[in-house]
């Protein structure tokens, strides 16, 4: 009773703040959870599923518009062949059951996969189309899976694409820009991952691991490291993590805020003394800390 009486009021409290648009999430400490408890992976990895669809439903609840879940990088291919097939047969059964569940349909979720998808299998590559087809048209919340994904592989392969259009005559040095090499992200052809307002990684490891590098780097978003495993991952974690966001945002607010103010007051003041004391205070701003 008290942890969903605290769930309550703390969900009440990041409510009256602004939520962020896009949260992408590492999903990390399955195999360390069935660990802990003596089972197979494929159970750690049939569990953190779970806790999957619990996260989307609480995300699209809350107000969030895009989430971005980390499901399978590149560096897992080094695992064994048989954990593999077992993760690409879990996320293909999870794509169907988004297909068919008409809280998928209710809620106009758009889903789409970013990755490097010549690496998956036939049948799974068949299962996303399948979805991407029947929720392309839906605007109200957008869901990415990244599978066979790797961050660095999206840039480069952004680039290549970009130098291929250049080759042709399609474009000119001069028009290659940020908004321009964004377009060209996974999933490309198509709009890209808009930029990232909140990294949460679970499993206690503090790294983002060539996890959307351009939207999330770029965009000096907010992180959030927590210690539980993903099957462990409750909503008051990620209540908790919005509240993270929303505090950085407000202390980003109120720098500018005393920033602004220093910048008035210089100016207004006409004694060269009381200028140079204002732009010693103007600089020492980052010493001050903030609450």
């Amino acid at each position: 009773m008290f942890y969903l009486e605290y769930e309550r009021r703390l969900e009440i409290e990041i409510l009256n703040s602004e939520i962020p648009q896009h949260i992408a999430v590492i999903m990390d400490g399955n195999r360390r959870f069935a660990g802990q408890l003596g089972r197979t992976r494929s159970f750690g990895h049939a569990m953190g599923a779970e806790v999957t669809e619990k996260v989307i439903e609480w995300c699209y609840e809350i107000g969030v518009k895009q989430l971005t879940l980390y499901a399978f990088s590149t560096e897992n291919f080094q695992r064994s062949e048989e954990e593999v097939d077992g993760l690409f047969n879990l996320i293909n059964e999870k794509f169907l059951k988004l297909y068919f569940d008409p809280r998928t349909h209710e809620k106009e979720m758009q889903v789409s996969v970013i990755g490097d998808r010549s690496k998956l299998p036939v049948f799974l590559n068949e299962s996303i189309e399948k979805i991407e087809k029947a929720t392309e048209n839906y605007r109200k919340f957008h869901l990415y899976v990244a599978i066979a994904y790797g961050g660095r592989q999206d840039i480069i392969q952004a680039v290549r694409e970009i130098a291929s259009c250049i080759s042709n005559g399609k474009l000119c040095l001069e028009e290659v820009n940020e908004n321009l090499i964004s377009k060209h992200l996974y999933p490309a052809p198509g709009v890209s991952v808009p930029n990232v307002d909140l990294v949460i990684r679970t499993g206690g490891d503090e790294r983002v691991s060539n996890f959307l590098p351009w939207q999330a780097n770029g965009s000096e978003c907010a992180a959030y490291f927590c210690a539980p495993f993903w099957p462990e991952f409750r909503k008051i974690d990620l209540l908790r993590s919005i509240r993270v966001y929303q505090a950085r945002k407000a202390e980003k607010k109120l720098e500018q805020s005393y920033r602004t103010s220093k910048v008035v007051n210089f100016l207004e003041i006409g004694k060269g003394g009381e200028k140079i004391e204002e732009i010693g205070q103007f600089q020492s701003i980052k010493k001050q800390g903030f609450s």
